[in-house]
């Protein structure tokens, strides 16, 4: 067994998703019609956006990644964007025949909002023996998408499902886990993560997430109550494994860890004009604070360069391409500002 003090650099496994990023100038009814001001096509998912994002704050850092492509014209795309940025892409396997995991992703210029329409394509192929965690010194495994692969999804062997096998791999091997969520219809996320609580060693996660899991009702956005996302967070936490909890949402995170008192931080006060969208925002934010603990600083600097991350992410609808290193996205975040200190309702 490697020695924790050995271990360094980071694996994002999962979803390796095209993106393909539409910016209209408002989201449509059905039978409407708007205009697309902008369109590209990009690396999306949590295996590619974390692993991506990391090696953005720091290029020197060792990233690899694990997941499946097709043989096709997105999965050459996201092959030659993973190269580029230097990630070890050993785990990262092309599938002859097969259709790239692919996402329609419509972000609107009017509020900024993303909607996602998703083909899973090779991710419902994705299972546990892709994940061979043998030799590595990887410190942190970054892991997910659950409810969108079919086969990681089911039962695996005595375990409630693949997800369960894989984290419980990476603990044994002495890699510590992080698991991230899609937000998916409430119910479907308390069935394929609540099996995972008790295998996790940090949770990153946004308030519709995190009142899903805690079977409350559930807010989108800013509609968020501080005092609510605090007690779902508290649920939440009190029966998983974790040692750190993080809850993010867009006006700050809320931030519970194991015999310290729980930290509240506000986000950067980006200026409306300068976000493109906030596709990826979540992920950038999960680079930041996972590249901190990483790194071993006080956790209170390792939020602030999560809430700097997604600030600069927003700046283009790609999940990454805003992202810089991480001096330059502290200096960005500085610049701006952060919003007013987050209150209890009284």
């Amino acid at each position: 067994m490697i020695a924790p003090a050995d271990r360094h650099g980071i694996i994002a496994g999962g979803t390796w998703c095209a993106d393909h990023n539409k910016l209209v100038d408002r989201w449509p009814g059905e039978e409407d019609q708007v205009l697309i001001l902008g369109e590209e096509v990009r690396g999306g998912g949590p295996a590619c956006n974390l692993a991506i994002g990391v090696k953005r704050l720091d290029p020197d850092i060792p990233v690899a990644t694990i997941g499946l492509l097709g043989d096709d014209a997105d999965g050459h795309i996201l092959k030659s964007q993973a190269q580029r940025e230097g990630l070890d892409c050993s785990g990262l396997v092309t599938l002859a025949g097969c259709r790239t995991t692919f996402t329609d992703a419509f972000t609107s210029e009017e509020t900024g909002r993303r909607t996602h329409l998703y083909y899973p394509g090779t991710s419902g192929l994705l299972t546990p023996d892709h994940f061979d965690f043998d030799g590595s010194r990887a410190r942190i495994l970054h892991l997910g998408l659950p409810g969108l692969h079919e086969q990681m999804d089911k039962k695996w062997g005595s375990d409630a499902s693949g997800w369960v096998t894989v984290l419980k791999k990476a603990r044994k091997a002495g890699i510590k886990t992080n698991l991230e969520m899609c937000s998916l219809p409430a119910q479907r996320l308390v069935e394929v993560v609540t099996p995972c609580l008790g295998h996790l060693d940090c949770l990153i996660i946004n308030d519709f997430e995190v009142a899903a899991l805690a079977q409350r009702p559930v807010r989108h956005g800013e509609d968020v109550e501080l005092r609510d996302c605090l007690a779902n967070a508290q649920d939440v936490f009190d029966r998983g494994s974790m040692e750190l909890l993080v809850v993010h949402f867009p006006h700050g995170a809320i931030v519970m860890q194991r015999g310290a008192e729980t930290l509240v931080t506000p986000s950067v006060a980006i200026p409306k004009e300068a976000i493109a969208g906030s596709n990826g925002a979540g992920d950038a934010f999960a680079s930041g604070i996972l590249y901190g603990i990483h790194q071993e600083w006080e956790l209170r600097d390792a939020l602030q360069l999560a809430h700097a991350s997604a600030a600069a992410s927003m700046r283009h609808i790609g999940t990454t391409d805003g992202i810089e290193r991480w001096q330059d996205c502290l200096a960005l975040a500085k610049g701006h500002g952060s919003r007013a200190e987050l209150k209890l309702a009284t």
